[in-house]
């Protein structure tokens, strides 16, 4: 499988994506998710009740992260590809919805479904993205 690339120049100035640059991405595709759950539920308090929604989900991506380190120790950079990208969403929707559930907060099926969805769209989406519009490009 190819590596995704980012381009911002000329051909020859194509770049692999970088893992931090990965983790910023996956972390504001969680957060967005949370912003626009949020919004259509028209809940309280804006910063302090979305970090309060969204840090099991960040720990839980966070802990997809470090399974993809571990597994690829030594070898090319994890999280530029699909197969990543479903490691970290695996790690955001299961971490998560356990974190959430032993915090008292609620995971009915309906919301383990519609989060699972949302995350999946959004963690495997931008990735999806880059890999074509990298392709695209060449």
């Amino acid at each position: 499988m190819e590596p995704v690339t980012q381009t911002s120049g000329p051909a020859s100035a194509v770049r692999p994506v970088s893992d931090p640059v990965a983790m910023a991405a996956d972390a504001a595709a969680v957060l967005l998710f949370v912003v626009i759950g949020r919004g259509s539920h028209d809940e309280g308090s804006v910063l302090a009740g979305t970090l309060a929604t969204a840090w099991p989900f960040l720990a839980g991506a966070a802990l997809g992260w470090a399974a993809l380190a571990v597994a690829r120790r030594g070898r090319d950079r994890p999280g530029r590809s699909l197969p990543a990208g479903a490691v970290v969403w695996a790690g955001a929707v299961a971490g998560g919805m356990v974190l959430r559930h032993l915090t008292g907060g609620g995971t009915p099926w309906s919301f383990v479904l519609v989060g699972g969805s949302f995350l999946g769209l959004f963690l495997l989406g931008w990735r999806a993205a880059v890999r074509w519009t990298g392709r695209r490009g060449r």
